[in-house]
């Protein structure tokens, strides 16, 4: 069995799901089909998920949103309408849509999940139908049924370890099942969502649940690129990919792939395939546990902006005894999560997200750190941007860092931090944000 998933640009209009309904039937073996919620059809378009969310918040807000909703339901309309399926399809959708916003609204992040999930939930339900008007054998699956059960995180919500055997009894179903991704329950029945662009995460799990033997991850384009094609022309495409170099490039701020996608497949070594909707007999990019390191020791380059620096110095900081601990402790207290912490004997950095701190938090984070650890500086600096090289080839190759930091003084970037990690694949610099597009393109020409 393969599991197949389909992107929001994959799922768009009727034109799309055709595509989809293809490309799921010209192969017996794509018998457990991922689907995303309709996203963009042209450039300046608003995504499903994005005007579900609009309705969402007016709706908890006012408790009516009786334009929002028109606009939601005028998108599905306009898909039904071109698949040629019936009313009562539509009519499917607008209940489910009137039975969410009938729910709940005194819990504000529960009540805008079972919003959110309307989009995939849907999409699923009308490509189930689409297929079954072609003779096909297919069904729709309800993730509560199928025992997708997930932490009660609003919006970030993990798996729990006993839905892997729910899951695996799928793998008996002899129909081609469709599945909405995104989204699955707690153990008090309430829906909650992956965080945003979690469809990859579903597919990754039923992958793993039913021991596939591949995870085919659709999108809109033929392969994964060594670079950002909007910030490098034409940038190189890479046919193979190691998980570890895959983790790496999508923390950076690849967005092919969701950061925490790989996991579940990791753990079962299960390869994965990025393809393309619009061309899918292009050999697409492979992500596997090993690799051949032919193509040089970068094998991408990644960036990713809205960073900051709380940058702590005291004198003698490396003989006492617990500060890294209890500095980090005052980070966990306050809710906030580190990316990196570069040290040196008598400083420390801590780079996290900026987004985290609004100003009061921030003023509560440097009292704390100044009374509590008696620090002789402490100051936080924005407008971090991190750009990463990654490759497994970087592990056996002198002289990399030279490279790197010689192409990033040539082009005028000052390096804030570098930061490596200790397996070696991957390397990071802290530099401006204004510099991060230079600092990527000085990168790309070095290596390749």
């Amino acid at each position: 069995m393969k599991v197949v998933k389909f992107g929001g640009t994959s799922l768009a209009n009727a034109s799309q799901i055709k595509k989809v309904c293809d490309i799921v039937t010209s192969d017996s073996d794509r018998r457990l089909v991922v689907v995303s919620a309709p996203g963009k059809r042209f450039k300046e378009d608003i995504k499903m998920t994005d005007l579900l969310i609009a309705l969402g918040e007016k709706y908890y807000e006012e408790g009516n949103a009786p334009d929002e909703l028109k606009v939601v339901i005028q998108r599905y309309e306009e898909i039904v309408r071109d698949l040629g399926l019936g009313e009562e399809v539509l009519k499917t959708v607008e209940e489910d849509l009137n039975f969410k916003l009938s729910t709940d609204r005194s819990h504000r992040e529960k009540f805008m999940d079972c919003i959110k999930a309307a989009g995939e939930d849907n999409s699923a339900k009308i490509v189930a139908k689409y297929l079954t008007t072609l003779g096909v054998d297919a069904i729709y699956v309800n993730p509560k049924d199928a025992g997708l059960l997930l932490s009660d995180e609003c919006g970030n919500a993990r798996i729990l370890p006993e839905s892997y055997e729910n899951l695996k009894k799928l793998s008996d179903k002899k129909e081609i099942m469709i599945f909405p991704g995104f989204f699955g329950y707690s153990k008090s029945g309430d829906i909650v969502t992956f965080p945003r662009g979690g469809s990859d995460i579903t597919g990754s799990i039923l992958a793993a649940s039913v021991d596939a033997q591949l995870y085919e991850n659709f999108t809109d384009v033929d392969s994964v690129f060594a670079a950002n094609p909007n910030i490098i022309d034409t940038p190189k495409p890479i046919p193979v990919f190691t998980y570890r170099e895959m983790r790496e490039l999508a923390y950076a701020g690849f967005s092919v792939l969701h950061e925490e996608t790989l996991e579940p497949v990791f753990r079962k070594g299960i390869p994965v395939c990025i393809k393309n909707t619009n061309n899918p007999s292009s050999c697409g990019t492979m992500i596997t546990p090993k690799r051949e390191s032919k193509n040089g020791p970068v094998v991408g380059i990644a960036s990713a902006e809205g960073f900051c620096s709380i940058y702590v110095s005291k004198y003698m900081m490396n003989r006492e005894i617990g500060f890294g601990r209890k500095i980090l402790s005052i980070i966990e207290e306050e809710g906030l999560s580190y990316e990196h912490t570069p040290s040196g004997i008598d400083d420390i950095s801590i780079i996290l997200e900026h987004k985290q701190l609004n100003k009061e938090k921030e003023e509560r984070v440097i009292k704390r750190i100044k009374e509590e650890l008696q620090v002789d500086h402490i100051s936080v600096q924005g407008g971090l941007g991190l750009v990463m090289i990654v490759g497994e080839g970087m592990m056996h190759t002198v002289g990399i860092t030279a490279r790197a930091t010689n192409a990033l003084a040539k082009a005028g970037v000052n390096i804030e931090m570098i930061n490596q990690g200790s397996s070696e694949v991957s390397m990071m610099f802290g530099v401006r944000e204004v510099d991060n597009v230079k600092a990527v393109k000085a990168l790309y020409n070095e290596f390749f």
